[in-house]
């Protein structure tokens, strides 16, 4: 079964161009199913059922994984279990009908607008992190970048005298997405004062970086975000994905198109957008429910 994933890594990585992060994730999830099986005394793909997979999504749930997890899970498989049909190791693709059951499914978390502004400036900007990690939050907020796509920017990437930036989302796909005001003056002022001190090589071409001049990392910028949730007395769980998740909800609710926020997100489908308006009927009902004479 290893080669088998093996094999599948391999086909991801050349013919589809997958990035690093997906291809980790990807890999996995497929381990994990392998292990699963192997549990169960199946040696082989060949000899998988489709009870086999939902079971193992259900023994994902109940371990705790949150319902986005156990749908990537089944995303992997699936693309997983159709290669390997394509491939004719595999006579019939098992995991095609396997659908995620629609109760798992859970409605993002979007921070308020006034809790926006408290993480925003909670960078203190007389010191030199506080700065740059200003910069870093307006970024994101502004945007709606995925933490990925944030860290892996690079200078030329953006222009703030056009007011836009350009980034490299899932699957290769480039897109231009506009910066706002307040984002481009603390991005200048980043820029400014103090990537030059930060850069210890002439080949370092990333936007933030660390206080030894490398590129910050992913799990920095998380450890970036609790901290400001925490300094701005916030009660709530954000994460850089809240940030992406209150960037289109707040657009949505200020009346933006649905498939210019589609265009900005970088969905490559419109379903996944479309989540969103759930979340702005489910602000509109509790508006009502609390504000109506006659609830």
């Amino acid at each position: 079964m290893e080669t088998n994933i093996d094999q599948f890594l391999d086909y991801l990585s050349l013919e589809r161009g997958l990035s690093k992060n997906t291809l980790a994730a990807y890999g996995r999830d497929l381990n994990k199913f392998a292990r699963f099986l192997k549990r169960r005394r199946i040696a082989s793909f060949k000899d998988v059922e489709k009870s086999d997979v939902t079971d193992f999504m259900f023994f994902q749930k109940d371990k705790g994984l949150s319902a986005n997890s156990v749908a990537r899970c089944l995303a992997a498989m699936k693309v997983f279990f159709r290669f390997l049909t394509r491939e004719g190791f595999l006579k019939v693709d098992i995991a095609s009908v396997i659908e995620t059951p629609k109760l798992w499914k859970n409605l993002p978390e979007a921070v308020s607008f006034d809790e926006v502004d408290k993480l925003l400036g909670a960078p203190n900007l007389k010191d030199w992190i506080g700065v740059r990690d200003k910069a870093c939050l307006e970024l994101m907020y502004a945007t709606g970048l995925r933490v990925s796509e944030l860290v892996n920017l690079g200078v030329r990437d953006v222009n703030l005298d056009l007011g836009v930036l350009k980034c490299l989302g899932k699957g290769s796909k480039e897109r231009i997405v506009p910066l706002g005001k307040t984002a481009k003056t603390a991005i200048r002022r980043y820029n400014d004062n103090v990537r030059p001190k930060l850069v210890k090589s002439c080949s370092e071409t990333g936007l933030f970086l660390t206080r030894l001049g490398h590129r910050m990392s992913r799990q920095m910028l998380w450890k970036i975000i609790k901290r400001y949730t925490k300094k701005a007395r916030i009660d709530k769980d954000i994460t850089p994905h809240t940030l992406r998740h209150s960037f289109a909800t707040h657009l949505l609710e200020r009346g933006a198109d649905l498939r210019v926020v589609q265009e900005m997100l970088g969905h490559a489908n419109i379903s996944t957008t479309q989540i969103y308006t759930h979340i702005n009927k489910e602000r509109l009902k509790s508006i009502h429910k609390k504000f109506h004479p006659r609830p």
